[in-house]
Formats: structure tokens, sequence, C-alpha cells
């Protein structure tokens, strides 16, 4: 392939700003919040599981006591149903049947208000215990909040580079010829770089020196024929300082 020494050496400004928005692709997937986040993510699963295993633990504790008080609740309006045919009945057999009903409700009711008192208790530790969890989880939301803002600030800046660097590209790809465009392309798919200085003998592209047969090779080309490195497989740039 034929290409003037001019567009040739263009593709050294297209590689600086291909090179560039590759860094700034590695260094957006690499932010230290992204690391922070993922590394927080285990303690916020855990801290999520303890948080559902607390709320179902007092939700439950809740419902058993709802039950135990309309267990008490039934057992007072017995009492009082009771109590009333008590004060109307003038049969002593009534009277003793009433009575002794009245004792067996009583002692329920005290055994339920027992039972009632521990459920309280049980509801109050697990309102703490729900409380301290629910702190580290607001705590550690704040965390995860701060880093993604950090995390979004910095993409925002790095986007704003890449699309800045887009246009630098755009225009620069715009004066080179289709023809070395492509082959560039297709380099720098295939290999990485798709042109490098050749400096003092040694390729930019591999950082590797070229042999002497290699370098008589390059010496024998016209200034004009598009060079490949053969280490690197990139389009390799002379000018007055590739020491040939």
């Amino acid at each position: 392939m034929k290409a003037s020494p001019a567009d040739q050496t263009e593709l050294l400004r297209l590689q600086t700003v291909d090179t560039r928005l590759s860094q700034l692709q590695h260094t957006a997937k690499n932010l230290p919040q992204v690391a922070e986040l993922a590394a927080l993510q285990p303690e916020v699963e855990a801290v999520r599981a303890r948080w559902i295993s607390r709320t179902g633990e007092l939700e439950d504790a809740r419902s058993e006591l709802k039950r135990v008080e309309s267990d008490v609740e039934l057992v007072e309006t017995r009492m009082a149903r009771d109590s009333g045919r008590l004060q109307q009945t003038s049969s002593t057999k009534d009277v003793q049947a009433l009575e002794s009903e009245l004792a067996s409700l009583t002692k329920r009711r005290d055994d339920l208000e027992e039972i009632e008192l521990t459920v309280m208790e049980k509801v109050e530790g697990f309102e703490e215990a729900l409380a301290a969890v629910e702190t580290e989880r607001s705590e550690l939301a704040s965390r995860v909040d701060a880093l993604e803002a950090a995390r979004g600030e910095e993409l925002a800046k790095l986007d704003a580079q890449r699309k800045a660097l887009a246009t630098d590209r755009e225009t620069i790809a715009g004066t080179i010829p289709a023809d070395l465009i492509e082959l560039y392309e297709k380099q720098r798919a295939r290999y990485g770089v798709g042109a490098a200085l050749l400096l003092r003998g040694v390729s930019m592209g591999s950082n590797v020196k070229l042999t002497e047969s290699d370098l008589a090779v390059i010496r024998r080309a016209a200034p004009d024929d598009v060079v490949l490195c053969p280490d690197s497989g990139a389009i390799l740039i002379r000018n007055e300082e590739s020491g040939l």
C-alpha cells in the first residue's frame, strides 16, 4: 500500500487519541469507587438478610401479642357476662356454677396476662434488634450512596473527555485516506496498536529494537510505502529520528 508520509504521520495522532480513549475506558471500569462498591456488596446483602430476619421475628411476635390480647378480651367479656348473670340470679345452683366459672376465668385471665407480658417483652426486644439493624442498614446505604455519587461524578468527567476525544478523532480520521484508515483499524483491532513510531531502530508498538535484517528491509522501502512492524503488526511511521 502507498500513502504519503504526511498521511502516515497523521496516524500517530489518531493512535494517540485511540490510546487515550482506551485508557479512559479502562479507568471508567476500574474506578476506586467501583471496587469499593463491589467490596461492600456482601455486607449489604448480609445486613439485608438480617433486616428481613428481624422484621419477620417482630411481625410474628406482634401477631402472637394480638392473639393473646384477643384471648384476654374474650375472657374478660365472658367474666363481665357471668358477673352480670350472677347479680341477677337467685338460684343457689346457678350461683355456684357461675362463681366456679368466674374463678376459672380469673385464673385463665391471669395466665394470659402473664403470657401477654412475656410476649410484650419479646416484642420490645425484637423492636430494639430491628432498630439496630435499621441503623446499620441506613449507615451502609449512606456509604453506598456517597460512593455511587462519587462514581457518577468521575464517570461524568471521563465521559466529557471521551466525547471531546471522539470529536478530535473524527476530525483527524477525516483527513486520512480511507484505505489507510481501513488498514490502521484492521491492525489495531487485531494487535491492539494500529500505528507506531520507529524511533532509533526501536518499534514503539512493541518497544523492541528491530533486527538489522528488518531495518534493512525498511530502509529499502520508499517513503510512501506503508510498512508494518514485524513484531507488533502496527503501521510503522518513519521520520528523521527513526535511525534508518
